[in-house]
């Protein structure tokens, strides 16, 4: 219990609980760990903690928190920048190593990877999902969903034709046309 020194002023009492496990290097660690794609449920097993404990850390710890933001923006950057080449097309440079009659030649030479349709469809999706979504809502979404107006024309000839019962090529019906 806290006792109150002679000037009236409440002692604060020592923080309870077992302690932390973190440690100030774990904050290299995970931006390093980020840079390897691993996620934050694999980077607490590595760290031998519950999910929960990882997810305290970063809000405890900003070190921790900007270090693990850093490693994982640092990537994501990286990946964009190679799927943007991708959609894009790209050329590269290379050489052809031949060997004829005993003679090695090497020859430089450029290689041209054409625009991948994938990765440009993934891009556009992700970067524009009103205008390059799959499939365009009409009536919109949400509350803010609106019926959308459906006009069906049917001929007084297509509602007989349909509403008479079909008659296979073999069977004989008493009824007349």
């Amino acid at each position: 219990m806290a006792t109150k020194p002679a000037q009236g002023k409440p002692v604060a009492k020592k923080a309870g609980g077992r302690p932390s496990k973190y440690k100030p290097e774990y904050a290299g660690q995970a931006k390093k760990l980020c840079m390897l794609g691993m996620t934050d449920k694999e980077m607490a097993s590595f760290f031998g903690v519950a999910e929960s404990t990882f997810n305290l850390w970063k809000t405890v710890h900003p070190e921790f928190s900007e270090s693990l933001k850093g490693g994982k923006d640092l990537v994501d950057a990286e990946v964009a920048a190679k799927l943007y080449h991708r959609a894009m097309g790209y050329e590269d440079e290379d050489v052809h190593v031949s060997n004829y009659q005993g003679v090695i030649t090497v020859t430089p030479l450029v290689k041209h990877y054409p625009p991948d349709t994938t990765a440009a469809i993934f891009w556009l999706k992700n970067r524009q999902p009103q205008r390059w979504r799959d499939k365009p809502e009409e009536g919109g979404e949400g509350e803010n969903a609106q019926p959308v107006p459906v006009n069906i024309q049917v001929t007084v000839k297509d509602a007989r034709k349909h509403a008479e019962p079909e008659h296979s090529a073999g069977s004989v019906s008493g009824a007349a046309s």
